[in-house]
């Protein structure tokens, strides 16, 4: 492709990082699929974007798809190239010669772009699969590691709170020491679209922090703000953590792959297979906040008062003023602030 047709991808993943804030993760993918499809390019002779139409895309899917890519994946790259060609589309609407854009990219690709090729393009439809979870057996088992040293009181603090939180590992490894209130056993989580969000932390995973705090004090290099460190004692990897997952399901004899994800999926899986109660997931302990006379606490007896009392009606799930509860017509998302609730089926 021409020299101008690789700026507009180098242009598009700068917007994308920078104006849409896409995790380093999803921007590394996004980068190896436009670079896939550049190399398609090459091969079919397509020198710029305005020469790509629909029948090329599908030929790239295709392609994909032969070359053993799995359905996810080709969806995943579909997607990218579409979002690429919005990215052009709007850019040639917005006016692709303003004094911003590129040198070589001012002679007019995004302008000459005027459908999105990947727009009809669908790829195989993927099998749907149950995601894989641990019982609370093989969790527990998992979660039994002996005292030893520093590294091993921070891989139990990793894996408590990835079972007592829900939390994405992104999420995990994103955390600062600031993030953390053991009084109040709650931690402020950036999710996905760096929206913040108050998770409560379970007894278990309260305990095993509090024993790794004093490990990470001797660790941590000075300014490093990083709750979770490695022997450099620079912020650990997401890489890092999932090795060290795996590596102790191996020695806690599971005889399974184990990631990070799946205590996500364990999470959620536990706690609507729970008897109504937090106690079963979030670290064998109640919800952090849920003490006589707290916000939360009040808030949550506020919601049970408006569905009825407290016989039929308990809550399994809460955020801020957000309750999941089970009752007798099945489970029901509810809030603080309205009374209008979501069935969420029997």
């Amino acid at each position: 492709m021409t020299p101008a047709a690789l700026e507009w991808v180098a242009r598009f993943r700068r917007y994308m990082t920078s104006e849409r804030r896409l995790s380093a993760h999803t921007d590394r993918s996004y980068s190896r699929d436009l670079t896939a499809l550049v190399r398609f390019c090459d091969r079919s002779g397509v020198a710029d974007w305005d020469r790509l139409d629909t029948q090329h895309v599908r030929l790239f899917a295709a392609q994909s798809h032969a070359s053993g890519l799995a359905p996810r994946s080709i969806q995943r790259r579909l997607s990218a190239v579409r979002s690429f060609y919005e990215f052009l589309l709007r850019e040639g609407r917005d006016g692709a010669t303003r004094g911003a854009a590129p040198a070589s990219a001012r002679r007019g690709t995004g302008a000459r772009i005027r459908v999105n090729p990947a727009h009809d393009v669908r790829a195989p439809k993927a099998a749907r699969r149950l995601p894989q979870t641990l019982d609370p057996d093989q969790m527990a088992r998992l979660l039994e590691i002996p005292p030893g040293d520093a590294l091993t009181a921070r891989d139990r603090a990793i894996m408590e709170l990835l079972y007592s939180s829900g939390l994405r590992l992104a999420e995990l490894v994103g955390l600062d020491i600031a993030s953390l209130d053991l009084r109040d056993r709650t931690v402020q989580v950036l999710g996905k679209g760096r929206k913040a969000r108050i998770v409560p932390v379970g007894r278990a995973a309260a305990r095993a922090l509090k024993a790794w705090l004093p490990e990470r004090a001797r660790l941590a290099r000075q300014g490093e703000t990083a709750l979770f460190v490695g022997r450099s004692g620079e912020r650990l990897g997401a890489r890092a953590v999932q090795t060290r997952v795996a590596h102790w399901a191996r020695r806690q004899g599971l005889g399974m792959h184990v990631h990070p994800h799946l205590f996500r999926h364990s999470f959620a899986s536990h706690l609507l297979e729970s008897s109504g109660e937090l106690r079963g997931v979030q670290g064998r302990a109640a919800p952090p906040a849920a003490r006589r006379g707290s916000p939360r606490e009040g808030a949550r007896r506020r919601v049970t008062r408006k569905l009825g009392g407290s016989g039929g009606t308990r809550v399994v799930e809460w955020s801020r003023r957000n309750f999941l509860c089970r009752s007798r017509r099945g489970l029901e998302r509810h809030d603080d602030t309205r009374s209008s609730r979501a069935r969420r089926g029997g």
